[in-house]
């Protein structure tokens, strides 16, 4: 399955190449934000536009002396734009430029999360319609309960995922912000004028109030949403697992011609995606503490949390979009199989009816305790006898006091629990 994945451009958002190529962009903006203010003239603007580039091995072969990578990116700017390179990096810091930078990376990333997130809903919402009819026993502490559409379980995946999408873009909009203050933040030797100019060309709001660095408690939002994101998916991994189960078979992986589930059980179709997917949330989560423990610098700025993040930065966006993926092509893929759930709906001889039976007694005059205790005794019968449990409750002189034998054909009906199934997929789907 890993080798399916063929999604490049996150990769290639987190690339050297693509980092040194994002502060480029914010030198070059820079010069034209000073250049608006008269300080950067015409024909040296023309220079630094036409020239300004680098080559990544003479940025490395630089950091060996200066043990600075913002520095030794300067300096191999500024060798290649020549005399006009004077004016590369004017009035900033390392972090006006590494920070604006890192914001339009991750806004990039984040847009496409929300492509995949899109597709995933897409998938989801088909499914739903699909198996809106379909009846399927409701399991709570993994007991069976009461019969619900197998279209239901989709809704609540999909709601779970639009709202995964809404922290997205609100996180997004945390992050894509740009400050170009200077060091401690002041603006003393950069005007904000610049810093508008560079925001608005490369599609960031200016942050409301930077010292040397972009407070970390937004980009902790960011990551917040992608582990969230992942627990979401756990949540449908995890019920997915479950329905593969021999003894539940509600649904299974889609299996490709030549797969293996077992290399000593021919028989084998393991929930691999389902538990890779399992695995993956938990690595995606351990993300979130550094972020948040990033948020506490000392005083203006520190760069304890620039070692965090060029880790995981690269490794949360790819992993969080291969996710996406995986459990798309899951979806996708995966069978359905309604005569397996009818099967298990009618395991346990009829007593996940008994509540419909217990509203039934209340309502034909008998007190609830009296009706409970009468639907329990039945019901638990049944399972220990092995009997069903319409046949007990018609042979009990205490239900046939105020229920008629007939009216229990009603009761043992399974479309009963579907009758808000419409009022459920226009309630979610309209939402």
């Amino acid at each position: 399955m890993i080798a399916r994945y063929s999604r490049p451009k996150m990769s290639a958002i987190w690339s050297e190449e693509a980092q040194f190529r994002t502060w480029l962009d914010v030198e070059i903006v820079a010069c034209e934000g000073w250049a608006k203010l008269g300080k950067i003239d015409k024909k040296s603007m023309a220079e630094i536009r036409e020239h300004a580039d680098f080559d990544i091995e003479a940025i490395r072969e630089r950091e060996r002396i200066t043990k600075h990578d913002v520095a030794a990116f300067v300096s191999v700017v500024q060798e290649r734009i020549g005399e006009a390179g004077r004016f590369v990096h004017l009035g900033l810091t390392s972090s006006d430029v590494v920070d604006t930078a890192f914001a339009v990376r991750m806004k990039a990333s984040g847009a496409l999360l929300l492509e995949g997130l899109d597709e995933l809903l897409d998938v989801t919402k088909k499914c739903a319609k699909r198996d809106k009819n379909h009846t399927v026993i409701g399991r709570t502490h993994g007991i069976h309960a009461e019969p619900m559409s197998f279209g239901a379980k989709w809704l609540g995946w999909y709601a779970m995922l639009q709202r995964a999408r809404v922290r997205l873009v609100s996180a997004i909009s945390e992050v894509a912000v740009g400050k170009l203050s200077g060091a401690v933040g002041n603006y003393a030797h950069v005007p904000p004028e610049v810093e508008a100019h560079v925001c608005e060309k490369l599609g960031l709001q200016q942050d409301s109030i930077s010292t040397q660095v972009i407070a970390r408690d937004r980009f902790a939002a960011y990551f917040s949403a992608l582990g969230i994101l992942g627990s979401v998916i756990e949540t449908v991994a995890v019920e997915l697992r479950h329905l593969q189960r021999t003894e539940v078979g509600e649904a299974r992986e889609g299996f490709s011609e030549g797969q293996k589930g077992s290399s000593a059980m021919p028989h084998k179709r393991n929930p691999i995606s389902a538990e890779n997917l399992t695995g993956l949330a938990r690595v995606l989560r351990s993300y979130v503490i550094p972020a948040m423990e990033d948020c506490a610098l000392w005083h203006e700025r520190d760069i304890s949390h620039s070692s965090v993040e060029r880790i995981i930065a690269p490794d949360a966006n790819i992993l969080a979009d291969y996710m996406l993926w995986r459990l798309k092509e899951l979806l996708e893929r995966l069978e359905v199989f309604p005569q397996r759930m009818q099967e298990n709906l009618e395991q346990l001889r009829g007593v996940v009816y008994s509540q419909q039976v217990l509203l039934a007694l209340v309502e034909a005059g008998m007190s609830r305790d009296d009706a409970y205790k009468a639907v329990q005794r039945n019901a638990l019968g049944a399972l220990d006898q092995g009997v069903p449990f319409r046949s007990l409750l018609q042979a009990d002189p205490e239900v046939l006091k105020v229920l008629k034998s007939g009216d229990l054909s009603a009761i043992f009906d399974s479309k009963r629990y579907l009758k808000h199934t419409d009022y459920l997929f226009k309630k979610v789907l309209d939402a």
